[in-house]
């Protein structure tokens, strides 16, 4: 993996212990915690090991990673694994990509309330979908989708929305066959926006009368039932963004562009431009320029950038990949495995790698001099330096 000159790690390491102090008991110990992995994230702090090549005895160190999920070095390796994990449930088929966005008066209510909100907004939209495809007037078919959340906009606010791929069709509902939709068309989009704007409605006022929403600052007086149901009211008229991008050009693009987005953090580190105690330089895309080319450069107050980056930290134990209808985990291998046969597709048999021919502490990345597998030698714990003297280099452990 390239080395960016500028990283998220950097700006932590530089500006975060003067963060931390300005901001001491404004600060969640989740956002303390991911600030503390990406810091140590590949380096002396986690320990790593020495690689040798079986060829041409090339070696260098590396070091472990953090793995969290907000860290922008960690997020490649796993999307490449959880890949591979979903390559086997793709179908034959078109697919389709759908957003539900929430309006900026209930993100508002989301950002003291993510666990409770983001849950809300995960179950209304696939519901909204689940709904309007059963219903025979439309597709009459029970659907599965998998839907990724994204909390970001492209300069770092806070813009909590769902983006859900859906494959375009589904079982009828005796599960005797495959219902196809239109080509080019899953569903009315009109139709899922208001659907999922009356069930998120209904959710959130019954998050309410549950206690479960926490209100702050200038919303402190949505506590009460009746400001907070007129603090609503407007919303049930407003058309709620839900948009269908045009299907996928065929499974192999939907395992690009999940590789892209299941993963994705906040800002990556080949987004920044510059930092300093003073200010952040990153790329972004401003959506007011009418033109193809959106790509502009902000500047924050490195304060700012800080923060915005940790309002997208996650509550511990948040899943923000699920899946709904005929993906969900307890029986998607069955439902895959039908779908296939009614779609008359080849049923490809999964074979065990042949675990003899593994060779203990072999790495899966070849060497980058000769292409030779390379070998682990040694060992090292957290804050502990390698015995063998080898070149560092950026790699995973």
């Amino acid at each position: 993996m390239p080395k960016h000159t500028l990283e998220i790690a950097d700006i932590f390491r530089m500006h975060g212990p003067a963060w931390r102090r300005a901001n001491a008991g404004h600060v969640s110990l989740s956002q303390l915690k991911v600030m503390s992995s990406i810091e140590a994230c590949r380096t002396e702090a986690l320990g790593g090991h020495v690689a040798a090549c079986t060829k041409c005895n090339h070696q260098h160190i590396a070091y472990n990673s953090c793995k969290n999920r907000h860290c922008p070095k960690c997020q490649g390796p796993a999307a490449r694994d959880w890949m591979a994990a979903r390559a086997e449930d793709l179908l034959p088929i078109e697919y389709f990509h759908v957003v539900f966005t929430l309006p900026a008066e209930i993100a508002r209510i989301a950002y003291w309330n993510k666990k409770a909100v983001y849950g809300l907004l995960f179950r209304a939209s696939a519901q909204a979908v689940t709904t309007i495809a059963a219903d025979p007037k439309r597709l009459g078919a029970r659907v599965g989708m998998t839907s990724v959340l994204h909390t970001w906009g492209s300069a770092l606010t806070h813009h909590p929305h769902v983006h859900m791929i859906v494959p375009g069709g589904g079982l009828s509902p005796r599960g005797n066959r495959w219902i196809a939709c239109k080509p080019g068309f899953f569903l009315h989009v009109r139709v899922l926006s208001r659907l999922f704007r009356r069930l998120f409605i209904e959710g959130l006022l019954a998050l309410h009368r549950a206690g479960d929403l926490a209100f702050f600052g200038d919303l402190t007086g949505l506590s009460k039932p009746q400001v907070f149901a007129a603090y609503l009211a407007p919303l049930r008229k407003t058309e709620w963004v839900v948009y269908a991008k045009p299907p996928f050009g065929g499974p192999e693009a939907v395992l690009a562009y999940l590789s892209r987005y299941t993963h994705r953090v906040a800002i990556s580190n080949s987004r920044l431009i510059s930092a300093d105690a003073n200010t952040v330089a990153f790329h972004w895309k401003d959506y007011r320029i009418k033109s193809d080319d959106r790509r502009s450069v902000m500047r924050l107050a490195t304060t700012e950038f800080i923060r915005r980056f940790l309002i997208h930290v996650l509550p511990d134990g948040f899943h923000r990949i699920r899946h709904y209808g005929l993906l969900g985990s307890a029986t998607r291998k069955a439902n895959i495995a039908k779908v296939r046969t009614l779609l008359g597709a080849e049923v490809v048999e999964q074979e065990d790698p042949p675990t003899a021919e593994i060779i203990p502490l072999t790495l899966r990345e070849p060497c980058p001099d000769c292409g030779g597998q390379m070998r682990i030698i040694e060992t090292f714990r957290r804050g502990q330096k390698p015995q063998t003297r080898a070149p560092p280099r950026q790699a995973a452990a």
